[in-house]
């Protein structure tokens, strides 16, 4: 099972929905209360889910971030889904965070949080320029979602609005 976080250009929601029924097939999407924000998940594997998203021509879909786990948005619990995910870093690392519909998290404060704790537990190196992994956390209201994303498996397209 794959889950990731799509999004698309505002009111075109709809379009991006149908690229992605078009692109992966099987795949149950989802709005969220934020416009140009879906969450998709699909029985196919991450590789292959990635591949055959690369491989489409999108007017709609301008980012894909795969996802590994969701939780509630509480810092415990993503700091919980974030150091048990680090465990498979074999390289350097940097932590990328996006907070919606949120007052108590900080996008700024999570990355640096975040990444301290995984540097104290694992001792990994950070590049933030260009990371052999990034730690993806993407917050949504009372939900995070969590993936731990390898060079190139984050998907941005050009969409002309």
């Amino acid at each position: 099972m794959t889950i990731l976080l799509v999004t698309t250009p505002q009111g075109r929601e709809g379009d991006g929905i149908l690229e992605l029924e078009w692109a992966l097939g099987k795949v149950r999407v989802r709005g969220t209360d934020w416009r140009g924000v879906l969450l998709a998940e699909t029985p196919l594997p991450k590789g292959e889910t990635l591949e055959r998203l690369k491989n489409f021509e999108t007017q709609a879909i301008q980012r894909v971030v795969p996802l590994d786990l969701i939780v509630p948005a509480r810092r415990e619990e993503i700091e919980g889904a974030v150091l048990e995910l680090a465990e498979k870093i074999d390289g350097t690392f940097a932590v990328r965070a996006k907070v919606r519909g949120n007052k108590r998290l900080s996008q700024r404060e999570l990355e640096i949080g975040l990444g301290s704790l995984v540097v104290e537990r694992f001792g990994l190196g950070v590049n933030l320029s260009d990371p052999d992994y990034t730690l993806v956390v993407e917050v949504f209201g009372k939900k995070a979602g969590i993936g731990l994303v390898r060079r190139g498996e984050l998907l941005r397209f050009e969409v002309v609005e």
